[in-house]
């Protein structure tokens, strides 16, 4: 048998107190790593350091000077809605107005209403001249359209209470413009 050059050392043999050591320096470690902890994980992105500019309400359609003549009274927002008409994420607010007759039945306006650069509320479209001698019910705005029906008169021999034509009208925004069309399925009393 050979012998080893080296003399042998002492820790070359594992004893009970090595297991112990051994034992004692793991369950320290683990205990420790128990204690401290990284910080927990999240799914939410880091906030954006660009504020993103937050869009303001609708406008509101009250004291806005409409492009509707009415002789000494003044004017009165029958009905209003708002959407987004145009897909830029800011509401648009549309009006129904007439002059504040003291009798008859005045004709409506439809106007679309949108903010300026400084905020204040502006005119940006009629939908409905009152000229055309027309009221408006079942006003709404939906799924980015203005719908309406628009209620007349066959002739000028038509007493003003008592509109005889009935016509569905919507309008949507495209190429820069307000289009108008009649909705599907639509039907003229």
């Amino acid at each position: 048998m050979q012998h080893p050059a080296v003399p042998e050392l002492a820790h070359t043999h594992t004893r009970p107190i090595h297991w112990v050591a051994t034992a004692t320096a793991v369950a320290g470690v683990m205990a420790l790593s128990s204690v401290l902890q990284p910080n927990s994980a999240t799914a939410a992105q880091p906030a954006d350091p660009t504020p993103r500019a937050t869009h303001a309400a609708a406008p509101d359609p009250a004291g806005i000077d409409y492009p509707l003549t009415c002789g000494p009274v003044k004017t009165v927002v029958k009905e209003k809605a708002t959407g987004d008409l145009d897909g830029d994420g800011t509401p648009e607010t549309v009006a129904v107005v007439h002059c504040d007759a003291p009798m008859g039945t005045p004709p409506d306006g439809v106007y679309v209403i949108t903010r300026s650069a400084d905020g204040t509320p502006r005119v940006v479209a009629t939908l409905v001249d009152p000229k055309d001698g027309t009221t408006v019910s079942d006003f709404s705005i939906r799924d980015g359209s203005v719908l309406a029906t628009l209620l007349g008169y066959s002739t000028s021999d038509i007493p003003r209470c008592c509109p005889d034509v009935t016509e569905p009208a919507r309008w949507q925004w495209k190429n820069g413009t307000f289009l108008r069309s009649t909705p599907a399925g639509a039907h003229t009393v």
